[in-house]
Order: C-alpha cells, then sequence, then structure tokens
C-alpha cells in the first residue's frame, strides 16, 4: 500500500507540474512562430523573434540592451521588420551609423512607455476618455495616443500616424510588447 501512495504522490505531483509548466508558457502567444516566455525580459524575447530583427539590431546600435534588460517596468510597442522596411529607401541605414546614434535612441524610445500597459489597461482608458483617445508619454517624451477601432488598438504619434497592435499582451519579466505594424516617428 505504501508503494501505491507513493506512485499516487509521484504522479499528482508530475500532473501538478506539468500543467503549472505548461499554464505559465502558455500565457503568452508565439511572435513570428517563436515561443516568448514570461520569465525572459524584453530583449531576451525579441532575439527571439524572426520578425523583429531590424528593431533588435537597431536597440543594439543604438547603446539600449542594458535599458531594455533592466528593472522596468516597460510596455514597448514593437515594429515588425515590414514596418521599417516601409520607411523610406535608405532610413533605416541612414539611423543605424553611429554618427546619428542620438537620434536612433529618440526613435527607439518613442515606442516604450514606461509601465506595465496590458491591452485592457489601454482600452479601458482609450474608452473612457472624452476624446475617444488615452495620450500618455514615452520614455522619448514624445506625446503617443492610443485608439480602439473595432477590435483593433491603434498607436500614433504625435504627426498622427498609426500602427495597428497585431499582437497584444506578450508579457514579460520586466514589462509587456505589444506587436505593432508601424514605425512611430517623434517630431
Amino acid at each position: 500500500m505504501t508503494s501505491f501512495k507513493a506512485t499516487v504522490t509521484a504522479l499528482t505531483f508530475a500532473l501538478a507540474s506539468t500543467t503549472a509548466f505548461a499554464a505559465a508558457h502558455s500565457e503568452n502567444p508565439m511572435v513570428g512562430g517563436a515561443e516568448m516566455l514570461v520569465e525572459r525580459n524584453i530583449i531576451e524575447n525579441a532575439v527571439n523573434s524572426p520578425i523583429h530583427t531590424t528593431l533588435v539590431a537597431a536597440v543594439q546600435a543604438a547603446d539600449l540592451v542594458e535599458t531594455l534588460q533592466g528593472e522596468g517596468p516597460f510596455t514597448v510597442f514593437a515594429p515588425v521588420n515590414d514596418a521599417f522596411a516601409a520607411l523610406p529607401e535608405g532610413t533605416v541605414e541612414t539611423l543605424l551609423k553611429p554618427e546619428n546614434k542620438a537620434m536612433l535612441q529618440k526613435v527607439l524610445t518613442a515606442h516604450v512607455v514606461a509601465g506595465d500597459w496590458s491591452s485592457a489597461d489601454i482600452i479601458a482608458a482609450a474608452q473612457s476618455s472624452a476624446d475617444g483617445f488615452y495620450h500618455f508619454e514615452a520614455v522619448s517624451g514624445d506625446a503617443l495616443s492610443a485608439q480602439v477601432r473595432g477590435d483593433n488598438v491603434y498607436i500614433y504619434d504625435e504627426s498622427g500616424n498609426a500602427a495597428r497592435v497585431t499582437i497584444s499582451d506578450v508579457m514579460q519579466s520586466n514589462g509587456v510588447i505589444h506587436v505593432v505594424n508601424a514605425v512611430l516617428v517623434p517630431k
């Protein structure tokens, strides 16, 4: 009977452990076919996303890796490779030049907001505002606005350019990433 109890206890523990592991890893959506792990920070997950290679290269060129590995929390609106490719020809190459590092830092930090803003938080704030927009400030000091249109959340830069959130609530150990389909351009 003792070995039966031990077997049942072991099976119960194994099932509970497997369920807990699965729950912890199923909370996040896949990004570009890559698993995003909650226990990893923004940089550790971003480098695994095949649709964010341009963003990762830009973050490295801007010397922002250490910052985005920091405690945070940060909310990052992460443009995909296609968003960078849609910029005027030569823009990315120009921004990546060492002499343009300050400009690149400004562009990238225009996609980062202090705090841990889930899509539910952003939607609630936008829907409860008088003008239908939630206005907030990026780490760069630039103004961003969020609006809900239908089932989509859009983030606007100061020039009125809109980036649609295509994947929301990618939780990180130091914040959250919302994947967007356009680059937000600071003034």
